[in-house]
C-alpha cells in the first residue's frame, strides 16, 4: 500500500546524467544547492558558481564531488574564463537571483539595478558564454529559473520585471540556436520553501502556513519539487520541448477560490 503523504507524490523521478557536465548559478543554497545535489546523485559532473564565501562552504560540505568558483554572474570577463577554465557544458541553470523588500517609490536606481542585472542580466552573459561550445557540438540544454511574479504582480517590481525579460530570452534562444542543437527552457517556480525565507519567518513563523492556503495543492513548493523539474526539463524525457515556460507552483496561477468565494458572498467550503 502506498503510504505517503496526500499531495506529496510517490517518490522522485530518476534521470541519468552519468558522463554529462552541469553549471548551475547560484547553488550554494535553496533551489540552487538541491539541484546540484540532485545532478550529481544523477552521475553529472557539476561546477557550481557561488558568490556568497559562506555558501560555497555549504556547497562544498553537502555535495564534495562538486566544483565551486566564486564568478559573480554579472562579470563577463569572468564567466567567460570559467567556460574556457572548466570547459564547455552540456547543461547550464541559470539559477543565482536577488530579491529586494525595497519599497518602489523610495529603492534607489542602484538597488533596482542591481536586482537587473543579476536577475536578467547574469542569465545573459552566462548564456553568451556557454552558448558557442554547444553551438560547436550541436547539443546544449539551458534551463532558466523563473517565477510566477513574471506573470501577475505580487512585489517586488525590479525582480518581476527581470523574471519576465528571463522567459522573452527563454524564447529568443531557443528559437536562435535550436537548429544548432541548442534547448531552453524556463521554470516559473511559486512559493518554495527557501533560506530566503528565514527572516521573514523570524518575524511572522506562520507565514508560510498561511501562504499554503492559497495553493491548491494546500502548500508551498519544496526545493525538490524545483530540481525536479529542472532536471526534466535537461533531460532526453524533454528532447522535444524547447522554447517553454514550465509552471511550478501548486496551481496558484490556476485558480482562486478565496476570490470565487468573496464573489458569491459566503463561505465555500472548498476553498482555503
Amino acid at each position: 500500500m502506498d503510504e505517503s503523504e496526500p499531495g506529496q507524490g510517490r517518490g522522485e523521478a530518476s534521470f541519468d546524467f552519468t558522463g554529462r557536465r552541469v553549471l548551475v548559478t547560484g547553488g550554494g543554497s535553496g533551489v540552487g544547492l538541491a539541484t546540484a545535489q540532485a545532478f550529481a546523485a544523477a552521475g553529472a559532473e557539476v561546477v557550481v558558481i557561488e558568490v556568497n564565501a559562506a555558501a560555497a562552504a555549504v556547497a562544498r560540505d553537502a555535495v564534495p564531488e562538486v566544483m565551486v568558483d566564486a564568478v559573480d554572474v554579472t562579470d563577463a570577463t569572468g564567466l567567460r574564463e570559467l567556460v574556457s577554465a572548466r570547459g564547455d557544458f552540456d547543461v547550464v541553470v541559470n539559477n543565482a537571483m536577488i530579491c529586494g523588500d525595497d519599497d518602489f517609490l523610495s529603492a534607489t536606481p542602484e538597488q533596482m539595478r542591481r536586482e537587473i542585472d543579476v536577475n536578467l542580466m547574469g542569465p545573459i552573459l552566462v548564456s553568451q558564454a556557454v552558448l558557442p561550445g554547444m553551438i560547436s557540438r550541436g547539443d546544449g540544454v539551458i534551463v532558466n529559473i523563473s517565477s510566477i511574479n513574471a506573470a501577475l504582480h505580487l512585489g517586488n517590481e525590479a525582480y518581476s520585471a527581470a523574471k519576465s525579460g528571463l522567459q522573452s530570452l527563454t524564447r529568443s534562444i531557443a528559437t536562435e540556436f535550436g537548429p544548432a542543437g541548442v534547448r531552453c527552457n524556463t521554470v516559473a517556480l511559486g512559493t518554495v520553501e527557501t533560506p530566503a525565507w528565514t527572516q521573514r519567518r523570524a518575524a511572522d513563523p506562520g507565514v508560510l502556513a498561511r501562504l499554503s492556503g492559497w495553493y491548491p495543492l494546500r502548500r508551498v513548493g519544496t526545493v525538490a519539487d524545483a530540481a525536479a523539474a529542472v532536471m526534466f526539463l535537461a533531460s532526453d524525457a524533454a528532447r522535444w520541448v524547447t522554447g517553454t515556460v514550465l509552471t511550478v507552483d501548486g496551481g496558484f496561477t490556476a485558480g482562486n477560490l478565496r476570490m470565487s468565494a468573496d464573489i458569491r458572498g459566503h463561505d465555500d467550503q472548498t476553498a482555503p
